[in-house]
């Protein structure tokens, strides 16, 4: 893989104690340079999530490419213990944090697995940082804060009670998200209209 580093992605952990999930500090190669990435990045100034469908060609769209890849996929799958050889996967950007953003919430039924990446530099802040949850109730009670810095990656298996959450934060927080979801999810209404709802055009930073 030309960005994973796919030794420390496979050596991560996997913590099941609460519900299934992997977490590295370092999901890039070393030789990596942060900037090429975050120069990329869309100019997200508002909340919600959106798709990489208009990305232009690029680090980032590459990025994607491979995350969304067999290889990395054969990872997920060995590693959670699921089978995604007919799931749908959703892969969204998110660049701006709300401070309604980050209330505690397990992922819909209609998921399998949800991967985020977090792509900020210079991070050293605790608020905005995820935290998976040992309850529904307190943002507290964590198994383990992620933090949002540049190269963290974190899976877990979606289940009743993968609780998860941030402290209110708001401003700059860059983040891949992959959704694995069941085969015919993205045929219901309701999923198709959630997802629409909440896709918005981006912007790019640069043209290529």
């Amino acid at each position: 893989m030309r960005f994973l580093d796919k030794k420390n992605i496979n050596d991560a952990i996997v913590e099941k104690e609460v519900f299934p999930f992997f977490h590295t500090e370092n999901a890039f190669i070393k030789s990596l340079n942060p900037e090429h990435i975050i120069d990329d990045f869309p100019n997200i100034t508002t909340g919600g999530s959106y798709p990489v469908n208009d990305l232009v060609a690029g680090p980032l769209k590459e990025l994607v490419a491979e995350l969304e890849g067999t290889e990395f996929k054969n990872i997920l799958e060995n590693k959670l213990n699921v089978d995604l050889k007919d799931a749908q996967v959703i892969t969204t950007l998110r660049g701006f944090s709300r401070l309604k953003d980050g209330q505690i919430h397990t992922d819909s039924k209609t998921k399998i697995l949800t991967v985020l990446l977090y792509l900020n530099p210079n991070w050293d802040s605790h608020i905005g940082n995820l935290r998976l949850l040992n309850e529904n109730n307190n943002l507290n009670n964590y198994i383990k804060e992620i933090s949002s810095s540049f190269g963290n990656l974190v899976a877990f298996k979606v289940t009743e009670n993968c609780w998860h959450g941030f402290e209110p934060f708001e401003g700059k927080r860059l983040s891949i998200q992959l959704n694995y979801v069941y085969p015919d999810a993205l045929k219901t209404h309701s999923l198709r209209h959630t997802v629409s709802s909440f896709f918005k055009k981006l912007t790019p930073r640069k043209k290529i």
